[in-house]
């Protein structure tokens, strides 16, 4: 059993795919699928389950990924701690984020690698599901988050980082032609209101969208959206675009900003305030890169970039 073997399963479980596990991997799937069976000659019983296509792996080779996740991640905090001096922190660092918060980390991960060069932050966004899971399984060292759905008890711990408001988006009827223009903030709107709008929401699997379901349900409105998409840029290029409006946070609203065309008005009645936070393991062992990434989202210099970028009309 030797480490590359290992992070070909591990590969394999992530992408769920051998031919994008190869790819991941930089090798060809018939060297990928020998590895694995070299590996299952060595425990004597199969690994992965054999069929046209991946199936998943059998129940022993869960508990072979699951120690192969540990392995790699000691390997990769014994490369991290032999690389690094106290101040000096080298290494990547893996942070997961939800869709809508990708403005906020961003501007993190950039704050982060000037601060320590020699971390390479590496930013993926993913589901508050996909979130969880890569925190468990150490595929993620830090994620940014909906902290409000993590269990009492459970295995995460938080640093609270600001409160998502929500705004309706759409086109003005005359739009700013100036130089220099930006998107209007108007008077606030009820969700009622909003309902009867032809709306672009995110599809039904994304966490945010349950939220805006929720806000709807809240006073009896029933929404049929007229596109749906699972990718926070199209909310946004689908109003520039055509005659839809759409449901964004705060976050997403002072990205788009600049768009002198656009105006975002405040949602209210119920006024929905979610919390969104850094999330990550409370009893795994952290990095020096993840202690520096810790530091970073506890300073106030942090602290005063995300109040100022994480509101609608950041400035």
């Amino acid at each position: 059993m030797n480490l590359t073997s290992l992070r070909y399963l591990v590969a394999l479980s992530e992408h769920r795919h051998f031919a994008r596990a190869a790819q991941a991997c930089h090798i060809t799937q018939p060297a990928l699928s020998n590895a694995l069976r070299a590996l299952e000659k060595e425990f004597g019983m199969p690994i992965v389950k054999r069929a046209r296509s991946y199936a998943g792996l059998t129940p022993e080779g869960e508990r072979v990924l699951a120690t192969a996740q540990r392995m790699l991640h000691e390997h990769a905090l014994l490369q991290q701690e032999l690389a690094s001096s106290a101040n000096h922190p080298q290494g990547r660092l893996q942070l997961g984020v939800v869709p809508t918060a990708v403005p906020v980390a961003a501007r993190f991960a950039a704050m982060l690698q000037a601060t320590h060069p020699g971390i390479a932050p590496v930013v993926r966004a993913l589901s508050s599901q996909e979130i969880e899971e890569g925190l468990e399984n150490l595929s993620l060292d830090l994620a940014l988050g909906f902290t409000g759905r993590l269990k009492k008890g459970g295995p995460f711990a938080v640093l609270p980082q600001y409160a998502e408001h929500y705004f309706l988006v759409r086109r003005l009827q005359h739009p700013a032609r100036a130089a220099g223009a930006e998107l209007r903030l108007g008077a606030a709107m009820r969700w009622v209101d909003a309902a009867q709008l032809p709306l672009c929401l995110l599809t039904p699997e994304m966490h945010n969208r349950s939220l805006v379901d929720q806000a709807f349900a809240q006073v009896d409105a029933a929404v049929t959206p007229v596109m749906e998409t699972n990718s926070v840029l199209t909310l946004a290029l689908s109003v520039l675009a055509g005659d839809v409006c759409s449901v964004l946070p705060g976050a997403l609203v002072g990205a788009v900003r600049s768009q002198g065309e656009l105006e975002a008005l405040p949602l209210v009645e119920p006024e929905m305030v979610t919390p969104v936070g850094f999330i990550y393991l409370a009893k795994a062992r952290p990095s020096r890169v993840l202690e520096a990434a810790l530091g970073l989202a506890r300073d106030a210099r942090w602290l005063r970039e995300v109040a100022r970028h994480s509101g609608a009309l950041g400035a």
